[in-house]
């Protein structure tokens, strides 16, 4: 559907039953679940999809190993349920991932092991295999490229590893074909309240200015960060919920650890832990815990960030990586729950809220969780809503494009149809494997409409390689051009917008 038919049917529905504010991973799988129910579902996003903390995750599908010294054991057992949900219902999306724990004394070693195995405990029947204890010679076979000074062995256990915007981006696609309606770069200005009660939205396109009054029996708060903000639209005085936190990461080349296997750095001087896993063909290293009193559209990491994730990752790799080795470097803002002390120690679970006039707010959480939460919030929405409460569908719900095997290809089904697009044999630079097809396909079946829309979240390269991504941007551009009809000043404009995006991550 192009985007002059959403926004026709926009203009043509008279009243929504569930309008979701937001598309970073709660509001899309909270726009899945609704519409799997058979509720008419509309979702808003002022940006893109996943533009914000929903693409710029550690990648990884996972209880969360650090939880337990926490004692967060229900959340890391339902995160646990959630990956293998996951597993079945995205496989060409979601992909299991070993990893390595080197260990340098008996008694890491001793405490380590049982945190692991606790953590196969929890999973239960949805466990990917047994926690395993190495050699120190089977420790450097994993992972080629780690020190070997005082190592005495390691653990090798199972997650599972992902691309975040492919699978937002999926979860779009999914929420759609369900029947529900989904527009980015069309931005919430305020709520709409009838009776004393919450009864829609007023919005505006960002492309045309064209302004909307969008009536819905129940409106739903699923803007990360920002949530905070979208609830003082409903109440001035609503008290602050989150205690933003940036996490960032940089992406280096695989030949610093070539092996299959992740690393993770059981314990940095901050008390977290740090993943080397690789991704997209490179290594990423992350990630950092950083407050944050601001929230910018474009956080970028902090100079201490990148010198710390690079310290702590040169203590045990041979080769210790440099910033000139650095290909991207990147942040995101957690929507942690409000408290004190140190935001690594703030809740990753969700609080779900609902205002005395009835705007239903969800904060918090990981991606890994994303369904379960949907299902909570949309079970609290159908309440507030007075909407017939109905079953949810999406423990087992295959989602867009998903094979009947798992597969390597994010795009899944879709491939054979992308592959008759013109342009499907022509790469558009040597350093990805982005086609001409492809960025015809991110702008007819996925609603790209700007050149980073494709080069930061259809495909990785701003992610993979920043320098890369600008060469490549000017034929990214042309292609989108004759796709959405930009004349030439809008093409240059286009360009140079992704050009100055793309310095930040360099």
């Amino acid at each position: 559907m192009k985007r002059a038919d959403r926004l026709i049917r926009l203009r043509h529905t008279a009243r929504w039953d569930i309008l979701i504010v937001g598309g970073g991973a709660t509001g899309l799988g909270c726009a899945v679940d609704a519409a799997a129910r058979g509720h008419s579902t509309l979702l808003l996003e002022a940006g893109d999809f996943a533009g914000g903390t929903s693409s710029r995750s550690t990648k990884l599908i996972h209880g969360g190993v650090r939880y337990l010294a926490q004692g967060r054991l229900g959340l890391v057992r339902e995160a646990l349920a959630e990956r293998t949900r996951l597993l079945r219902n995205a496989p060409h999306l979601v992909h299991p991932q070993g990893f390595v724990v080197p260990v340098h004394g008996a008694w890491e070693g001793l405490r380590l092991g049982l945190g692991l195995r606790l953590y196969d405990h929890l999973a239960g029947a949805d466990g990917l295999g047994p926690c395993r204890s190495l050699s120190a010679d089977a420790t450097l076979a994993a992972l080629p490229g780690l020190r070997p000074d005082g190592l005495r062995g390691g653990l090798r256990y199972q997650d599972a590893r992902f691309d975040d915007a492919r699978l937002a981006i999926t979860l779009m696609r999914s929420a759609e074909a369900l029947g529900a309606l989904t527009l980015n770069a069309l931005r919430v200005t305020g709520l709409l309240h009838a009776g004393g009660r919450v009864a829609g939205v007023a919005a505006e396109d960002g492309e045309t200015g064209e302004h909307f009054e969008l009536p819905a029996r129940v409106v739903i708060n699923a803007t990360g960060v920002w949530s905070d903000a979208v609830r003082r639209l409903d109440d001035p005085d609503a008290p602050p919920q989150l205690a933003p936190s940036q996490g960032a990461h940089v992406v280096v080349d695989r030949d610093f650890l070539p092996g299959d296997d992740a690393l993770l750095i059981p314990r940095t001087d901050d008390g977290r832990v740090l993943f080397v896993i690789p991704w997209q063909g490179r290594l990423l290293l992350g990630t950092t815990d950083t407050p944050r009193t601001d929230l910018p559209a474009e956080p970028r990491p902090l100079d201490a960030e990148i010198d710390f994730i690079l310290t702590t990752a040169a203590r045990y790799l041979t080769r210790a990586p440099r910033r000139d080795d650095v290909r991207s470097a990147f942040a995101g803002l957690r929507p942690l729950i409000g408290g004190t002390g140190a935001s690594a120690r703030l809740s990753r679970e969700h609080l779900i809220q609902v205002s005395t006039r009835g705007l239903v707010s969800v904060a918090g959480g990981k991606w890994t969780t994303y369904r379960s939460m949907a299902e909570a919030v949309v079970d609290r929405a159908e309440a507030v809503g007075g909407l017939p409460p109905r079953p949810c569908p999406t423990p087992t719900l295959r989602l867009f494009g998903a094979p009947t095997a798992p597969t390597g290809d994010v795009y899944g089904c879709e491939r054979a149809a992308i592959e008759r697009l013109p342009g499907a044999g022509r790469r558009l630079h040597p350093a990805f494997t982005l086609s001409e097809a492809e960025v015809r396909h991110a702008a007819r079946a996925e609603q790209a409409r700007s050149v980073a829309d494709v080069l930061a979240r259809r495909h990785r390269a701003l992610f993979i390689d920043a320098a890369a991504a600008q060469q490549a941007a000017p034929a990214v551009a042309a292609v989108m051009a004759s796709e959405l009809g930009w004349d030439a000043p809008r093409t240059h404009e286009m360009t140079e917008a992704f050009h100055r995006l793309a310095e930040g991550f360099r």
